[in-house]
């Protein structure tokens, strides 16, 4: 059975007549009633029989009517996934992303994409959330890794944001400095003694981006003072190479501190305190090669 006759009759049986079918499919109507006149030679039973001034289909006509959608969804289905195979195994997919998830999560994604993927090339940008949504938008970039805090959300208005991570914050101070504890030294997270601001009123702080900046600055506010910013700087290397000289304490996140740790620095995790860690991308249907590379970033997370 040929297929553009089956969508022809398909057509027929959803808008109910052969002149609103043809319009519909952008046929001549003699065209597609004579394509339904070779379907009903080749199935060998009457489709269509006639009803006042047009037609209606007969039983067979309305069980092959059903049966074709089901045909023709299943071959779309397969068109699909073909395209979605080509569009994996050549064609490239780029992706912004902040420092400390290029130096973490980043690496394993574009491993496991070129193990399963070789074909599909993968582009870098190290950008920070509003330069990679901004790239994203404009179509420079596919995907955007982006972080958010509660007090400096991203704009993802129109855009599709699937939650990769919650990612930890923690106090970072000179190990010297900081109480002998236990959990002096210890990886993220792995430690016992909590963190706590408010002995730290008086102070030098070290901060990081804007948004981070004010992150930083609502949590003292909420432990009861303003904190006296010192130095600011994005690099999270410097950050701790600052901290570990005793010039200034700071908050960084876990990937920062899984990407480097300086071991002159002790570092506690600060309760309750987290940013979101999103994949962003533009539509609600990516393409295959910016789909993949959100479920790697997920994968990689978990």
């Amino acid at each position: 059975m040929d297929l553009t006759r089956l969508r022809m009759l398909a057509a027929v049986a959803r808008e109910g007549s052969v002149t609103a079918a043809a319009r519909s499919l952008h046929y001549a109507q003699p065209s597609v009633s004579h394509h339904l006149a070779r379907l009903e030679a080749e199935v060998g039973v009457p489709l269509l029989e006639r009803h006042g001034r047009g037609v209606r289909l007969t039983a067979a006509g309305r069980l092959l009517a059903a049966r074709a959608e089901e045909i023709l969804g299943r071959v779309g289905a397969a068109r699909d996934e073909l395209d979605a195979l080509v569009s994996l195994s050549a064609g490239r997919v780029r992706l912004a992303a902040f420092p400390s998830a290029l130096a973490t999560l980043v690496p394993d994604v574009v491993a496991r994409l070129a193990r399963d993927h070789p074909g599909l090339g993968v582009g870098l940008v190290e950008a920070e959330p509003p330069e990679a949504l901004d790239a994203l938008r404009r179509g420079a970039v596919d995907v955007a890794l982006v972080f958010e805090h509660d007090r400096s959300p991203v704009d993802v208005e129109g855009l599709r944001a699937v939650p990769v991570l919650a990612e930890e914050l923690f106090l970072v101070r000179a190990a010297d400095d900081a109480a002998p504890t236990g959990g002096c030294g210890s990886a993220p997270g792995a430690g016992t003694v909590l963190a706590d601001l408010a002995p730290l009123a008086d102070a030098a702080w070290i901060a990081g981006c804007e948004r981070c900046r004010a992150d930083l600055v609502g949590r003292c506010e909420r432990a009861g003072f303003t904190p006296r910013v010192a130095f600011e700087t994005d690099d999270y290397v410097a950050v701790q190479s600052l901290v570990a000289a005793g010039v200034g304490v700071s908050l960084l996140p876990a990937l920062a501190l899984r990407a480097h740790r300086d071991p002159r620095v002790d570092v506690r995790p600060l309760p309750g305190a987290a940013r979101r860690v999103l994949a962003v991308t533009y539509g609600d249907r990516p393409a295959p090669g910016a789909a993949a590379v959100v479920e790697g970033l997920v994968r990689a997370a978990a």
